[in-house]
């Protein structure tokens, strides 16, 4: 049985609107450069944002509101509350398929991020079931990305979340996708294709390049109407935008790919044309209890029709 992962230290401010305040651990500083806190945080956050923290008491250590003026210290650890920008509320509901007490696995909706990043902080599964659900330790054990729907198991306790990511590290969690694309009966199915994936930091798009594999999809056609097909997409590894990429190189991207074939300009957020891809079943041995798990999404994949 694998045991529980190490839990961080405790804040000691609440979480604001499901989502946990920001850890600042101060950093080795050889060279001398910061005699108090002030001058870090002046670094590191600018000027503006350092003075706005320090005068308003909004960062804390265990001792209570730190002072600007406190001495710099490797190591120690302070606590913040990041600034929340109003964000657009996605407006489809999170369905939960599972719960109990250690594990919850939801249904996550379209356009939803599964963990704040970015300008998505308080508009994510993460912050919603934490409010919704009254669970301040919610955490979930993997990601989704933002477009895509589905399955995606939580742990309630976060004590529980390395046991459930290493079942996710060493591959032992059995995912299967539903995809929705345009039918090209001139494409040959089923077929696993394997590629080399590169995902480069600031680019949206990843790519396929010559190389080694390291990425392994298996792609079936299950059925076909209206000009589309639904796909059954079975992910052997899990590189970024593995599927979509793989979809795209088969030259049937998924309806509503705003990145393949071609990156798409950002704009508002079209909910009546989500992506066409599902996280529809989630299977593995629970890590703490043995016990055998099966999950099927209740989502519709996205665009196909009714």
């Amino acid at each position: 049985m694998v045991g529980r992962g190490r839990r961080a230290p405790v804040s000691p401010l609440a979480q604001r609107a499901g989502v946990d305040p920001v850890r600042l651990r101060l950093p080795e500083d050889p060279g001398g450069r910061w005699a108090t806190v002030r001058d870090h945080l002046v670094e590191r956050y600018g000027a503006g944002r350092a003075e706005a923290l320090l005068g308003s008491g909004g960062l804390v250590s265990y001792d209570g509101v730190a002072s600007g003026d406190e001495v710099y210290a490797a190591g120690r650890v302070y606590w913040f509350h990041r600034e929340l920008a109003p964000e657009e509320p996605v407006p489809f509901g999170i369905g939960v398929v599972y719960r109990d007490e250690r594990i919850l696995v939801a249904d996550k909706p379209h356009f939803l991020a599964t963990t704040p990043r970015g300008g998505h902080i308080t508009e994510t599964l993460q912050a919603r079931l934490r409010r919704e659900l009254d669970l301040p330790e919610l955490q979930p054990a993997h990601r989704l990305d933002r477009l895509t729907a589905g399955l995606v198991l939580c742990v309630v306790r976060a004590g529980d979340r390395g046991a459930y990511q290493t079942l996710f590290r060493d591959r032992a969690v059995f995912k299967e996708y539903v995809g929705v694309a345009a039918h090209d009966p001139g494409v040959e199915l089923p077929r696993t294709v394997r590629s080399r994936i590169v995902k480069e930091r600031g680019v949206l798009a990843a790519r396929e390049v010559a190389g080694e594999p390291n990425s392994e999809s298996r792609v079936e056609l299950v059925e076909h109407r209206a000009g589309l097909g639904r796909y059954r997409l079975l992910p052997v590894t899990g590189r970024t935008h593995q599927l979509r990429v793989h979809m795209n190189s088969l030259g049937l991207p998924l309806l509503g790919d705003p990145l393949y074939p071609v990156v798409r300009a950002a704009g508002t957020e079209d909910w009546s044309r989500p992506l066409g891809l599902l996280a529809g079943v989630l299977a593995f041995t629970d890590p703490l209890t043995g016990e055998a798990f099966r999950f099927e999404s209740r989502l519709p994949p996205g665009q196909w029709p009714r």
